[in-house]
């Protein structure tokens, strides 16, 4: 078994907490509670025949008037970058984000969550935004933590990439 630290990052209230909830507990609530400096949540998955803990860190969005601490991010070996679908400005945060992110802590495994499927008819993120992030070679996955689509999808995908990081034995 192995313990990796996972991080959900995107700006304020993509759903970030929501997504680690349902993951984690298969619950969903309605009710909006900012995150505060980090709140940490653990759920074990099995990849490949490898037991993987993923240690979640759900850092608190990023808004004008609060900036993501990059050092919640030290020693974390992937994140969600989560994308409200319902908000354009949050595809421009999740971007600056992810240039921060890998200027801080090198380029480790991510996948792009669009999160909020579940209200399609009200985004502003359209298939021309899609296409641009998978032609900068994003892995997007849409999700909503109120249906549960995409939840554990997003998870064990990204746990695949952690394993696939791991140095082989020779």
């Amino acid at each position: 078994m192995i313990q990796k630290k996972v991080c959900m990052v995107g700006a304020f209230a993509t759903g970030k907490t929501s997504l680690v909830a349902r993951f984690v507990k298969g619950i969903y609530t309605d009710k909006y509670q900012t995150t505060v400096g980090v709140k940490i949540d653990k759920k074990q998955v099995e990849v490949e025949g490898t037991e993987v803990t993923m240690i979640l860190w759900d850092i608190h969005g990023e808004d004008e008037f609060q900036n993501v601490r990059m050092s919640y991010l030290r020693g974390a070996s992937a994140y969600l970058l989560v994308i409200d679908g319902t908000r354009r400005s949050s595809l421009e945060v999740a971007l600056n984000l992810k240039a921060k992110v890998s200027e801080s802590i090198g380029n480790i495994p991510f996948i792009a969550v669009v999160n909020k499927c579940d209200l399609q008819d009200e985004w502003e993120i359209d298939e021309k935004d899609i296409a641009r992030l998978k032609a900068k070679d994003f892995e997007l996955i849409r999700t909503s933590a109120k249906t549960d689509i995409g939840i554990e999808h997003c998870f064990h995908r990204l746990a695949e990439k952690i394993i696939n990081e791991l140095p082989q034995p020779a």
